[in-house]
């Protein structure tokens, strides 16, 4: 197991890290949230929530490949933090990826057919906004907050990291955010949180996996 990993494994869900700007950040996101709501945003809403769904999948698949293979998870998150949740989630990126969705959604012009730099919009936002995400990661990994462990996931082949790393977030969320139907979009947004539900309850507290 490496050095990383089992200072992670150290504090993963250890109440004595909490930190009291773990409130301040819980504020901000229901005020985003609430924000949207008012203004009867709901294509908004639930982009944002498609985004966030799509990010614990990622952290769940990635918890479970440390399980299985008890040497490294794909990415880990050892560093200080209010609370770790996962093995590479700690609270302070869970409440990111909560807002970032309605961030990113902020930006799509009102026609999904008008094109940026010849470019239809929303691909061109989704590729850029992913490409940017994958720019900080590389900082934060520089800065030793986020450990990568494996070449075919890191700074000097950051495809995987572009692709299924972020990009899957932005099509998926431009996807329900273009959905004709509300219903559409509620029981696509629904299932995406009944799989992350069902899952951090089986691999949590019943398996004891991640």
């Amino acid at each position: 197991m490496t050095e990383s990993a089992q200072q992670a494994l150290a504090i993963l869900r250890d109440a004595s890290q909490f930190k009291w700007y773990v409130i301040t950040l819980l504020a901000f996101v229901f005020y985003v949230y609430t924000v949207e709501v008012e203004k009867k945003n709901w294509n908004l809403v639930l982009a944002g929530l498609a985004f966030w769904g799509m990010d614990w999948f990622n952290e769940i698949w990635n918890a479970l490949f440390f399980h299985f293979n008890a040497y490294a998870p794909v990415w880990g998150a050892p560093g200080n933090t209010g609370y770790l949740i996962l093995i590479g989630l700690n609270i302070e990126i869970m409440f990111m990826f909560a807002v970032s969705g309605v961030i990113w959604a902020k930006m799509l012009l009102p026609d999904k057919k008008t094109k940026i730099l010849g470019i239809p919009n929303r691909v061109f936002i989704a590729v850029v906004g992913a490409a940017f995400c994958v720019f900080v990661e590389v900082l934060l990994n520089a800065a030793n907050a986020l450990t990568w462990e494996y070449g075919w996931w890191s700074a000097s082949a950051p495809w995987l990291i572009f692709l299924f790393g972020y990009l899957t977030f932005f099509v998926v969320a431009f996807w329900v955010f273009d959905m004709k139907t509300m219903k559409s979009k509620f029981i696509t947004v629904g299932t995406i949180w009944a799989v992350v539900i069902v899952s951090l309850i089986l691999f949590i507290p019943i398996l004891k996996w991640v």
